[in-house]
């Protein structure tokens, strides 16, 4: 896409209240977001936005300059996917609400779309540490690459176990990508950058808030094949994500902790109620049917783009449960494996 189309998305992507649905139609009713932005009030309307929203736009056209932010993501490296993009990832176009727009820094390669997220509590004990480095750094040899939060604890133990093993992490941010949070992790970013990618749905300028973490979460869960829950005590955002992966459709996985242990009583409730429990990397490889994913890398290149759709069984095996509460509710998807 150029920069005079996306200029726009951009612009919209500032205004409280404009996501996916409001973004369609927006599309629909103007045929591009130019024509969108340029409208007036009442045939903002007229495209079914509701008072508050209209409101809303009319309020932050005047403060944007939208070459200027253009010039702004150019000076920090960073590009912006839009859902019409064939780089913006495919699963994540799976889930209900995905981000109409996604700001990337670093890049999202093709082997990405074999990822799992890997998440836990900002607090964990030695044991949490141990055992996600030992799974994150086995994940990584077999070429699974790592998503997570860029989160204190886990999530940063994740990335770290993830790099030191020479793989690939992708780090979902809950603020604009010209800033980290923690700031502790500034460098660590920058290695994430170098190996994988940030990316948020935030435009530049955007300050963490409380509410922007719980959001962020459904894409850091739509974008992987499953969550694996390390470490997690009672009322952990990392529960949260889990929950979201369950209506995602995706898998949710959880290391045991001892019942003694308040860090683990969130996981230990996770496997209570059916998640995959998680020994090691072999577990995982298995539950997820990714034990070659190398093989799956070369058999996806020699398909052409137009695939047919018939059923290649390669990431949802048929033996694979078709009715539990943590498992895709299908055992095979029989579509055609997508194409970059």
């Amino acid at each position: 896409m150029n920069n005079k189309d996306l200029k726009y998305w951009i612009g919209f992507s500032f205004v409280p209240g404009i996501g996916r649905v409001r973004m369609g139609q927006l599309e629909s009713y103007f045929g591009s977001l130019e024509t969108a932005w340029q409208a007036g009030a009442a045939e903002l309307k007229k495209a079914h936005l509701d008072d508050g929203v209209v409101k809303a736009v009319t309020a932050w056209r005047p403060k944007l300059h939208l070459e200027e932010e253009l010039e702004k993501m150019k000076h920090e490296g960073v590009q912006a996917l839009i859902w019409h993009d064939e780089k913006y990832p495919a699963r994540l176009k799976e889930i209900y609400d995905y981000p109409p727009i996604l700001y990337v820094k670093g890049e999202i390669l093709p082997e990405d779309e074999w990822c799992l997220a890997v998440v836990g509590t900002r607090l964990a004990t030695a044991y949490g540490r141990q055992i996600t480095e030992e799974i994150v750094t086995d994940l990584a040899h077999n070429n699974i690459t790592i998503v997570s939060g860029l989160a204190r604890g886990i999530d940063t133990i994740a990335h770290h176990a993830a790099l030191e093993a020479g793989g690939r992490t992708i780090a979902v941010a809950a603020c604009g990508l010209d800033t980290i949070y923690p700031a502790e992790n500034t460098n660590l970013a920058k290695q994430i950058i170098e190996h994988g990618a940030l990316v948020s749905e935030y435009p530049l300028g955007t300050k963490p808030k409380p509410e922007y973490f719980p959001r962020r979460n459904r894409i850091l869960s739509g974008i992987s094949l499953g969550v694996l829950v390390t470490e997690a005590g009672e009322g952990s955002g990392a529960l949260i994500t889990a929950d979201q992966a369950l209506e995602q459709n995706r898998d949710v996985l959880a290391v045991p902790g001892s019942v003694f242990s308040p860090a683990s009583f969130g996981t230990n409730h996770l496997i209570q109620q059916g998640a995959k429990l998680v020994r090691n990397c072999q577990d995982i490889l298995e539950e997820l049917n990714l034990q070659a994913v190398a093989q799956q890398l070369e058999f996806k290149q020699i398909i052409p783009r137009q695939t047919p759709r018939h059923c290649y069984c390669i990431n949802y095996p048929l033996n694979r449960p078709t009715s539990t509460r943590f498992a895709p509710a299908a055992a095979c998807q029989c579509r055609p494996l997508a194409v970059h």
